[in-house]
């Protein structure tokens, strides 16, 4: 058997996922690298935006102090305004805070900048308590102010306070020892803070670059990838296609046969030529319509049939082998000119249900047989319908001949099959229908394939 070679089709589509991956690859990569520098910038930009809340949380604690400082240290209520403006309307370490959160929630910076908030909160409390003195001291309605002074409870002792006595309490609340160790608390807070994004900042950055290596790398090797498969198209094409058929031209011009070498594709139409230029010079001994065909029905006879099992491409072809259910037992009874009506309409039928490019023959009595070129198992469930569709057409009774259905055996080639094999696995296929019931189509199985139960498709 000749060896089946590589498929063109097969190697193209090969050839082209890997080029088309590798250039998708290449493009990712370029991409990517394209895309690290802009990661690079968002990060520092961001890093640096995180930072600057980080500061603002810093700049409104202190800005707090310095307003409520000053409220109790002059009574003007703008200074207040100004305090819960900025606790209540422009809220910079909440949004500080909410910024953070979104994407450092669960860091030691994030951490860090929330303790420094809720120290700053805890805080409020004392200011609102010196505030609330500085009210009374003053002798000011505290129904005016925000319901944040309002809620604040004096201790009794605090209450008993002359209005000097208040006022200079309100002062030491906001300027004492307690107050500005709790400010160096939040502070230390908001100082580690800034150094974790500080840190985060050098390692994203280091992190990028050692990425920005190996995209480059990647590129690199995606590029030589590339250049070898175009190399391996180049060198494949000239070996499997351009030499063979320069060769083959010179040969045919010479009217001789052509090797049966190259590609699959190539070995196809070399075989294909051969057959045909085999056919043009036996034309008188072996393919004459006399020689090859069957006078009755006009199918291909055996020879016609043992010819084109010997020629065509077994391993992408089907064979069917035809057997007229019951035949014998209606030639006895009616006799052969009926007989040879059913054989008529019979091939008739057949003929009409498979395409041009099929070779159908009555190989013998009550046999037939189609060939069907290119084909494989995917063709099984349109097999099944055709022979189904035969059997309705042989089982309507349009005159007085009586009616009659067919058996079929199906096998498909494969690599290396010879014609001899692929005539058995067919007939091996008919008896399984014959001894099932007849009238139906069955598809040959290897041996350690066959599972238990009724065989036949019909």
């Amino acid at each position: 058997m000749i060896k089946r070679g590589i498929s063109l089709r097969k190697l193209n589509i090969i050839m082209l996922i890997s080029a088309a991956l590798i250039s998708i690859g290449l493009f990712l990569a370029m991409n990517r690298t394209s895309s690290i520098y802009a990661e690079t910038h968002t990060i520092t930009q961001n890093l640096i935006e995180w930072q600057r809340s980080s500061y603002d949380l810093q700049t409104a604690s202190d800005y707090l102090t310095e307003q409520m400082r000053n409220f109790v240290a002059t009574g003007d209520r703008v200074y207040l305004d100004n305090y819960f403006y900025e606790a209540k309307v422009a809220k910079r370490r909440d949004k500080a805070l909410e910024l953070l959160e979104k994407t450092h929630s669960k860091t030691t910076a994030f951490r860090d900048l929330n303790a420094a908030m809720q120290e700053s909160l805890s805080l409020m409390e004392k200011e609102y308590y010196a505030a609330r003195l500085t009210i009374l001291a003053y002798g000011y309605d505290v129904t005016e102010y925000p319901e944040e002074i309002q809620n604040v409870k004096l201790i009794k002792p605090d209450t008993e306070l002359t209005p000097k006595q208040m006022k200079e309490m309100a002062i030491m609340l906001m300027i004492g020892d307690e107050y500005n160790s709790r400010k160096d608390v939040i502070s230390s807070h908001m100082n580690s803070c800034i150094k974790d994004l500080d840190e985060e900042m050098h390692n994203e950055q280091l992190k990028n670059t050692d990425t920005l290596d190996k995209q480059v790398f990647i590129e690199h090797l995606l590029t030589i990838l590339l250049i070898a498969v175009l190399l391996i198209i180049v060198i494949l094409t000239s070996r499997l296609i351009i030499i063979p058929l320069n060769h083959s031209v010179e040969l045919i011009r010479e009217e001789q046969d052509i090797p049966i070498k190259g590609a699959y594709e190539i070995r196809f139409l070399a075989k294909t030529y051969n057959l045909m230029h085999h056919t043009n010079l036996q034309n008188k001994e072996k393919l004459t319509y006399e020689a090859t065909h069957d006078k009755l029905t006009g199918l291909y006879n055996r020879r016609g049939y043992d010819f084109l099992m010997n020629n065509i491409d077994l391993e992408t072809s089907a064979l069917l082998l035809f057997d007229l259910d019951k035949f014998k037992s209606i030639n006895d009874t009616y006799g052969h000119d009926v007989g040879d009506r059913i054989l008529v309409k019979t091939a008739d039928a057949i003929f009409g249900s498979f395409r041009a490019q099929d070779y159908i023959c009555r190989i013998g009595g009550d046999e037939m047989a189609v060939i069907m070129v290119h084909s494989d198992s995917s063709l099984a469930p349109l097999l099944e319908k055709k022979i189904a569709k035969i059997n309705t057409i042989l089982s309507n009774k349009t005159d007085d001949d009586p009616t009659i259905s067919i058996s079929v055996g199906v096998a498909f080639g494969e690599k290396g099959i010879t014609a001899e094999t692929l005539f058995k696995r067919a007939d091996t296929s008919l008896y399984k229908v014959k001894g099932h019931g007849k009238k139906g189509i069955y598809f040959y199985k290897p041996e350690r394939k066959k599972k238990s139960g009724k065989s036949a498709n019909n």
